[in-house]
């Protein structure tokens, strides 16, 4: 591992999802956005449009239940629930009213992710362009028709 690698944990299961997923090369075009819409005033969501042509469709739900930040990682590791699947409520809980996620503030990292500060005071997800296409959730991508 070179110094500039980020060190990677979690369960085995895991671990190999995440280890075959960057196996899989992606070209350049692949993970490089052409345009990167954010619709914050609608709720709509977030839409990338990849130079090699491929579109991408976020929902703000559907990015704030697949939040990388190590945190997110471990109550997905520890729940079994998958990247962008929202949590299960607890047996017992009574169902609550909660406000429709939604990000307060958005924010560039660098020239190779996105930030959002989300409206249940969340903040620590730093969300590649390699993480979103890799995670695309459009029906291409999910059955392994698209890359």
């Amino acid at each position: 591992m070179s110094h500039d690698e980020p060190i990677k944990t979690g369960s085995a299961q895991e671990m190999a999802r995440v280890q075959a997923a960057e196996a899989r090369i992606l070209p350049a075009t692949a993970t490089d956005p052409k345009s990167v819409k954010v619709q914050k005033s609608t709720g709509q969501g977030m839409d990338i449009e990849w130079k090699d042509g491929h579109k991408s469709h976020y929902t703000f739900a559907w990015l704030r239940d697949a939040c990388p930040c190590a945190t997110c990682n471990e109550e997905r590791d520890a729940s079994g629930r998958k990247i962008g699947a929202p949590p299960k409520p607890k047996p017992g809980a009574l169902p609550m009213y909660k406000d429709p996620v939604r990000p307060t503030e958005i924010s560039p990292i660098g020239k190779y992710a996105i930030n959002f500060h989300w409206n249940d005071g969340h903040s620590s997800g730093i969300y590649s362009w390699e993480f979103l296409r890799r995670e695309c959730p459009c029906v291409e991508c999910r059955n392994g028709t698209q890359h």
